[in-house]
Formats: structure tokens, C-alpha cells, sequence
């Protein structure tokens, strides 16, 4: 069998692979009919040189390939047709931008394997890039304090080698007192803790935080039943929740009451309640000015982002009574940071830690008949059609949505 590291062509560029050197190099090595063939990229953050060092074949000629596994979305006219492919595709929630890609993944007879749909029987999912996101988003966030408020100079994380830098960084810097709210329990929200607790910020319970003052930093941790409630008043329950939301209301402005920085990392489903809304923020005692919006749904459940920030240029204000866009450091606006590419700023990392997880849950199946069936539920397309799990994407492939 053999597998293609393909160059990343998506603008503006990532520098992100899917399988560092030392790994591929491993991987190869454990399984004696498996070979990587590594595309030339002069952006990648593994030079072409590494990987051949490594004993792995560098070469334009990909024809020979079983497997290509990339990142992000490829273009269309780099599409090779006949093939198997892995990549985030960003369709399967009907993205109408990606409407003309998924057409052509059938169109060229592409077996398309999403990354983002690689999960277990359980249906969690098994690779991604959530921490790296939680990681660079928090520290986004405090570099955003530190500039807004004058406190301490934060380099930028695409400026700095590694994770371990990263953290060298926030050694050096002191949090005033504030309290900060971190929404969600999965990766990307324990990606944000690992900020805080390297930054030693106390971590206190959802009580303690609604209704108590400290001499110090805080932060707590809320789950989709601390900032939603019944509509009747009912006890809620987390998985009738998850079914059907539309039962439920908002209850996050007790939180947002009395928080100074809120961190978004949860996941937001179809027809849940909005977190805040525009009105919400225009009250008096809505006290938040900071929020690191790692999830970035715009216009959406977090009101204030109106848009997606970028590498280059992170923050933006929001004016919640005129709903509009100011400077990040505006009187009395809400300072955003809403980056949608964060696990980009750490390229190295996050290829490694995305390559540890392939190679542990993806890599096996290839050679164990798809035992667990991890192969079978990331399979979008076969044989120029929708398999039956992605039909319901048949009508939007088609315009018809």
C-alpha cells in the first residue's frame, strides 16, 4: 500500500501535514507493505529534505499512491481522479462554498474520507486539531488583554517554534484579578484549560464562581446544562438536550454577569439556544469585554462575533449598542478574538499530535479489514455517489438546498 503526503495548496497557506517525518518514517517502518511518497512543498512546516533524511521518498509523481492524505480542502483542478482521499472537506453541514468541491469528488470518481467523520463506534471523534485550536485561542486571548490593557507585550504564536515556547511566553506575564468563563468539556476547551493551568489560575466551581468575589484570577468550567435551562422549568438532561434542543433557553447571563473574559469552546449544534444575544449584550450588567472565541460560529450563539479574525490580524471590537465593528481596544467595546484557523499558528505540534492519532485509530484499519469500522463511517463517497450515511447530502450537491 501506498500513501501520499500531499502539499497543502489551500490560500492563505498551511503549513500543517498530516504526518511529520519521524512519524511516517515509524509508521513505515511497523508495517512492511506500507510506503509513503512525500509531495514537495516549500511551505510545509517539515522541509522536503527532513523527510528524505528520514528514508522516505520525496516526488512529484503521485500516480502510484493508494492513499492521499492531506489537511485542508484541495482544489479542484488538483483533485486526481480515481482515487482515495483524507481532508477536511468542510461539507458535511452543506457549506455552500464547498458545494462545487464535493460535485467534483464524484464527478472524478474520488473516494472521500473526511477527517472530521473519523470516529468511533460511539461516535466520538478520534483525530482532529481541537486542542491546538484551545491552546493558541486562550493564548490569543490574554495577548489580546495584555495589549488592550497595557499589561504585557505577548508575541505573536506564529512568530514562536513550538508549543514548549509558547508556554515559555506566559511564564513571564501576571494576570490581574478577573474571572474568566471557559464553555465546553471536549478537546478544544481542554486544550484552553491547559492555558490556565499553566498560567496557575484557580479553578473553582460554578457556584463558588456565580456568587462569590476573589482576591485573585479565577476561572470555572460551564457544560451545556449550566448555561441552557427548560423553558417550563423542568430538570434538564444533557441527552434529551442533545436530541432536540428547541425546548431550551439560554440561562448564560448569570454567567456573563459577573464574567471579565469568556472563552468559547464549545460545540454548537443546530436549533440550540444562542448563548448571548445582540440585545443581551446592550444590558447594563452584561460585564464581559474579552472573549476568545475558539469555536467562531458567526453570527451566531456569541454575539459579538461578526466575523472571522485572522492570523495577521486576530482582534476586532464589537460596540454592542451600535452592533458594529470598533477597534480591539475601544471604550467600552468587546474585545474579540475569532480566529477560525488557530491550530495554523502551530504548525509543528500540531502536525505531530495529528499524526500520533492517525497513525494510532486510521493506519491499523488499512490492515485489519476495517475491523472497527472506522473506515466505513469517514467514507463521504464511493463509486462516484454518496454513500448511504452522506445521502442526505445528495439534495444540496444537486443546488436543490
Amino acid at each position: 500500500m501506498t500513501i501520499g503526503l500531499i502539499k497543502e495548496r489551500k490560500t492563505p497557506p498551511d503549513r500543517r501535514v498530516v504526518f511529520s517525518l519521524l512519524k511516517a518514517a515509524e509508521v513505515q517502518s511497523q508495517f512492511n507493505d506500507l510506503k509513503f511518497i512525500v509531495e514537495p512543498s516549500s511551505i510545509r512546516i517539515f522541509s522536503d529534505e527532513a523527510y528524505a533524511k528520514a528514508g522516505l521518498e520525496v516526488s512529484e509523481n503521485l500516480s502510484a499512491c493508494d492513499v492521499l492524505l492531506g489537511v485542508k480542502e484541495v482544489p479542484i483542478e488538483a483533485l486526481i481522479p480515481n482515487k482515495s482521499y483524507f481532508f477536511f472537506s468542510h461539507t458535511i453541514k452543506k457549506q455552500p462554498y464547498n458545494r462545487d468541491l464535493l460535485k467534483a469528488v464524484l464527478d472524478k470518481n474520488i473516494e472521500l474520507f473526511d477527517h472530521e467523520v473519523i470516529t468511533g463506534p460511539n461516535g466520538n471523534r478520534l483525530i482532529g486539531f481541537g486542542r491546538y485550536a484551545g491552546l493558541v485561542g486562550a493564548y490569543n486571548g490574554f495577548r489580546a488583554l495584555g495589549l488592550r490593557d497595557q499589561l504585557f507585550d505577548l508575541p505573536k504564536v506564529e512568530n514562536l517554534p513550538d508549543l514548549e515556547a509558547l508556554k515559555h511566553e506566559l511564564n513571564h506575564i501576571k494576570i490581574p484579578k478577573l474571572k474568566i468563563c471557559l464553555s465546553g468539556l471536549g478537546k478544544v476547551a481542554r486544550g484552553a484549560k491547559e492555558i490556565l493551568d499553566h498560567l496557575q489560575i484557580k479553578e473553582v466551581g460554578v457556584e463558588d464562581y456565580l456568587h462569590s468575589t476573589f482576591d485573585e484570577p479565577v476561572y470555572t468550567v460551564i457544560d451545556v446544562m449550566d448555561y441552557n435551562k427548560r423553558k417550563d422549568g423542568k430538570p434538564g438532561k444533557i441527552s434529551e438536550f442533545f436530541l432536540d434542543p428547541t425546548p431550551y433557553e439560554s440561562n448564560f447571563m448569570r454567567f456573563a454577569k459577573v464574567t471579565d473574559f469568556f472563552i468559547a469552546g464549545h460545540f454548537y449544534g443546530d436549533n440550540a439556544p444562542y448563548l448571548f444575544t445582540r440585545e443581551d449584550a446592550k444590558q447594563l450588567d452584561f460585564k464581559i469585554n474579552l472573549i476568545a472565541d475558539i469555536s467562531c460560529d458567526i453570527d451566531g450563539p456569541v454575539a459579538s462575533t461578526i466575523r472571522p479574525s485572522t492570523i495577521a490580524d486576530p482582534f476586532y471590537g464589537y460596540d454592542p449598542q451600535t452592533e458594529e465593528e470598533v477597534g480591539f481596544d475601544a471604550k467600552d467595546a468587546i474585545t474579540v478574538m475569532a480566529v477560525d484557523n488557530l491550530p495554523c499558528e502551530l504548525p509543528k505540534d500540531a502536525s505531530e499530535g495529528f499524526g500520533d492519532m492517525f497513525a494510532e485509530h486510521v493506519i491499523p484499519a488499512f490492515f485489519n479489514g476495517d475491523l472497527d469500522g472506522i473506515l466505513e463511517r469517514a467514507r463521504m463517497t464511493k463509486n462516484g455517489k454518496l454513500t448511504p450515511r452522506y445521502d442526505y447530502l445528495q439534495d444540496f450537491v444537486e443546488g436543490k438546498e
